[in-house]
């Protein structure tokens, strides 16, 4: 007792799930999460005995992880995004 399967369902089985705008935004929020841990990165001593303050200043306590964060936010925009809504 199989179930045929109509044409349209053959057809929409076929496609994949994300289409280009969203792998677009994919992209986008990959290369705003990895600029921010690269901002990140660095301002250590060669020292361990000497204290470097440049490990606390603007850039990365607050520019680089807003920078991930908003990254984030983009991944999941694009995740929840229907690229075949049509705008009204």
């Amino acid at each position: 007792m199989g179930k045929k399967k109509s044409a349209n369902q053959k057809k929409k089985s076929a496609q994949f799930i994300f289409q280009r705008r969203n792998y677009l935004f994919l992209f986008i929020g990959i290369a705003c999460i990895a600029f921010g841990f690269i901002l990140m990165s660095g301002g250590g001593s060669d020292d361990p005995n000497v204290f470097n303050p440049e490990i606390y200043n603007f850039r990365r306590i607050r520019l680089a992880p807003l920078l991930v964060l908003i990254g984030l936010g983009i991944q999941v925009y694009a995740i929840l995004l229907d690229p075949d809504k049509k705008k009204s």
